[in-house]
């Protein structure tokens, strides 16, 4: 029986199409909004495509922003989706939810734009650290629009609303700042001199560019592939039926701060940046507990001979930690013992699929396979 050390020591190497950037020919809906740490599309097809079949259902219960549940519609897969964040489950239901074409989704974008147009808002009800980022009359357009959104559950308007809400480019919403994680540029762009990029920003000239672009190469979306997409953590996680397959790359232990990087998307959501569920992974300790959790999961909801494969953010550890992938292929041999390791591949990130470049962080993913035999 093979064994994860044998496996890691001669792991299978990643096709090399891998590395090649697949932005010009994905589905445009995977272009909604930025998410830190999100899987490639081709990467998550490639896996999709490999691990499970057409009518099966496959699970993604660290969703992120949706690259596997998106890509597994697409194939004739049926999904089931979750995650803690309130960002990613958005992002997710955005993409699951999309209008048959570019006419349905202005229709019901005109329709919201009026019905906000007559909301009052007070911006004293706004946190400072929010308004710093904005024009107060767009700031006041945002908070109207995202008012009605919500309340229609237009979550594929209400993706292209956060996926341009903050930038340094005129096509955005904020003061410069940041595109993936928010922070104001006001050094490099002082007000004095670049007052123009202090200006009133309109959001509905800019959303309805963003739908267009959001709809600009898709395939229309078979919502009865669609299981369920739920916001819950992982503990306390109930899967409505057995699934054939699990997908899923948990968070990155030790690398990324879902937290701070997502804070301004989540606040607009919810009224709280969400610190305190989605905050960095320091040790391996909680990413232990987490995938312990997911373990108990799959030993009940994975069918016999279903397959689970995780890709697994690696990076160098200090203070003598093991490994993310080490950590949890001995999670799994001691809460999951009807799981059989059958494979792993080992990816290089090169810097043009990284978000901060020529940093120290996550520099290898390897894909771990498993399945179940019993």
């Amino acid at each position: 029986m093979r064994s994860y050390q044998s496996l890691i020591d001669q792991p299978n190497s990643a096709p090399l199409e891998w590395r090649e950037s697949c932005t010009h020919s994905e589905s445009t809906l995977h272009q909604l909004s930025p998410y830190i740490g999100k899987l490639k599309s081709s990467i998550a097809r490639d896996l999709v495509s490999e691990y499970s079949r057409r009518g099966e259902i496959v699970a993604d219960v660290f969703c992120g922003s949706g690259t596997i549940p998106l890509e597994c519609v697409q194939m004739g897969r049926q999904v089931f989706a979750s995650d803690v964040s309130p960002y990613a489950i958005t992002l997710t239901k955005g993409k699951l939810n999309a209008p048959s074409d570019l006419e349905e989704a202005s229709t019901a974008l005109d329709k919201a734009l009026k019905v906000a147009q007559s909301r009052r808002i007070d911006l004293r009800r706004v946190p400072s650290w929010v308004r710093n980022f904005y024009h107060p009359k767009t700031l006041k357009e945002i908070l109207g629009l995202l008012v009605v959104l919500r309340k229609r559950k237009d979550y594929f308007l209400l993706a292209c609303l956060l996926g341009v809400l903050h930038h340094q480019r005129p096509g955005f919403l904020s003061f410069p700042s940041s595109h993936l994680v928010p922070y104001l540029r006001s050094k490099k762009f002082p007000r004095e001199n670049y007052p123009e990029m202090y200006e009133y920003r309109s959001v509905e000239s800019r959303i309805q560019a963003k739908v267009a672009r959001a709809l600009k190469r898709y395939e229309k979306i078979d919502t009865n592939l669609v299981v369920g997409v739920r916001r819950s953590t992982i503990e306390c996680l109930n899967l409505p039926c057995t699934v054939n397959c699990f997908i899923t790359s948990p968070p990155y232990m030790n690398a990324l701060d879902y937290g701070r990087d997502n804070r301004l998307r989540n606040w607009f959501l919810s009224g709280n940046t969400q610190d305190h569920i989605d905050a960095r992974l320091t040790s391996d300790t909680d990413f232990r507990r987490m995938m312990s959790s997911y373990a108990r999961i799959l030993t009940t909801a994975l069918a016999k001979n279903g397959r689970c494969v995780f890709v697994v953010g690696e990076r160098a550890t200090r203070n003598g930690n093991r490994s993310p992938s080490e950590v949890l292929s001995e999670v799994l041999d001691e809460s999951a013992p009807n799981l059989r390791i059958k494979e792993i591949i080992s990816d290089q990130i090169p810097d043009i699929r990284r978000s901060r470049r020529n940093s120290s962080g996550v520099k290898k993913e390897y894909i771990l396979v498993y399945e179940r035999h019993c």
